[in-house]
């Protein structure tokens, strides 16, 4: 598990996250909600030590986030972060093998192309392994970078938006896949996703943030409500059940 405690960030005076508190466990979806500005990805990005944190305390399995080797952190934590652009031309297939890299350095054994090949297939690209990276659609790409994160093989799956940009069908498809790695694999999948009903249906448990804080976290059906989401969005929203789903309407005319 990944438990967060009184974490802050402010830059000139003044916050962007504050006092937050979070818990990311195994084998469960974590969706971080919230408008724009409310420090979803800061949190994610302070997680990761991608950002260094002005005060709070971040614990990874059984150690605090300072403690962790480098090395050995990326073997148990893997990012994707909003921006995916790379300079040089890759194939699909050697792009998804940079996910190997903590382990084999860059020189790949047979368990690590096992691996890859694991990772192409759970993502359904195996077909696009050869192609470049620059020759695919949006939701191609993207699928691809989450297959290098998969080919990580780590614990804990720390993705920022994954969906942006991404039509239906391949953000079903994306989010279906984590649930899987969850379900499945036992990983503690954690999203900042801006789609209400996506976060509520795939997800197992919600933080919702306003204006750096964490105003609510817990089950889905502690979180999508509606007076908790009236409160983070400042729209009226209405909430109905449908096959089991918590569905949030918030259409204003």
């Amino acid at each position: 598990m990944i438990k967060i405690s009184g974490l802050s960030k402010k830059y000139n005076d003044k916050y962007v996250v504050k006092n937050a508190e979070a818990f990311f466990p195994l084998g469960k979806v974590t969706s971080i909600i919230g408008p724009n500005g409310a420090g979803k990805s800061t949190l994610l990005s302070m997680a990761s030590r991608l950002t260094e944190s002005d005060a709070g305390e971040i614990v990874i399995g059984d150690k605090p986030l300072e403690e962790w080797d480098s090395t050995d952190l990326a073997k148990r934590l893997s990012v994707l972060s909003q921006s995916n652009n790379i300079n040089m031309r890759f194939t699909v297939r050697e792009l998804v093998a940079f996910g190997r890299f903590p382990y084999s350095q860059g020189r790949l054994t047979e368990k690590d192309n096992n691996i890859i090949e694991d990772a192409l297939h759970h993502l359904s690209i195996s077909h696009l392994q050869d192609r470049y990276i620059d020759q695919l659609s949006g939701g191609q790409k993207q699928m691809a970078f989450i297959a290098m994160v998969v080919a990580q093989n780590t614990d804990y799956i720390f993705l920022d938006e994954p969906l942006n940009n991404l039509d239906i069908k391949h953000s079903v498809d994306i989010m279906a896949t984590l649930k899987k790695l969850a379900d499945e694999y036992n990983k503690a999948v954690v999203i900042v996703i801006h789609d209400i009903n996506f976060a509520s249906c795939y997800s197992d448990n919600i933080v919702a943030m306003k204006q750096g804080e964490v105003i609510k976290s817990g089950r889905v059906e502690d979180v999508i409500k509606e007076q908790v989401l009236n409160n983070i969005y400042e729209i009226p929203f209405k909430v109905q059940e449908i096959d089991g789903n918590r569905i949030s309407l918030y259409y204003r005319r």
